[in-house]
């Protein structure tokens, strides 16, 4: 199983849609070295819900890959914002994931915490300028993350 982080602005699609979904397709990244890593993500990879453009942004709960190598629709609407018009349905640019929420955590933790806690070598979210929407995790950090989170979260 692999560890992610995966950035969404809260007005966009924030954890309190994913809650009340329960699953979505991860739609409209535009990011080659982003898609790259939504391409390589398995069923069972666990990923890390960031609320990000929010102040303070921020981790926000956990979620499961329950389907990959899924073609992004988004990309053959011409009226949306995420339509790429060398895609077809034939040759599709663009891949994602299906997400299911695992739990919202009790706490946001702020990037703040996330600064002192890391260091960029450790978890690229923190890293000055990085502005990745989807990134890989290592295992020992999304441990540590799931430690502080439940420590934050009063027990159910």
């Amino acid at each position: 199983m692999n560890y992610w982080l995966m950035k969404s602005e809260p007005d966009v699609y924030g954890i309190s849609d994913l809650e009340r979904d329960r699953y979505t397709i991860w739609d409209g990244v535009r990011n080659y070295q982003a898609r790259n890593f939504l391409k390589s993500m398995q069923v069972g990879d666990l990923a890390f819900f960031y609320h990000s453009n929010t102040q303070p942004p921020g981790i926000v709960g956990l979620m499961q890959i329950v389907e990959s190598q899924v073609v992004d629709p988004s990309q053959f609407d011409p009226t949306g914002d995420y339509y790429d018009s060398k895609a077809t349905t034939a040759a599709p640019r663009w891949h994602t994931v299906k997400v299911e929420l695992v739990r919202a955590f009790g706490a946001k933790m702020t990037l703040e915490t996330l600064r002192q806690t890391f260091t960029p070598e450790q978890l690229l979210v923190v890293k000055q300028g990085n502005r990745l929407s989807v990134m890989p995790i290592l295992r020992q950090v999304a441990a540590q993350i799931i430690e502080i989170a439940d420590s934050a979260s009063p027990p159910a």
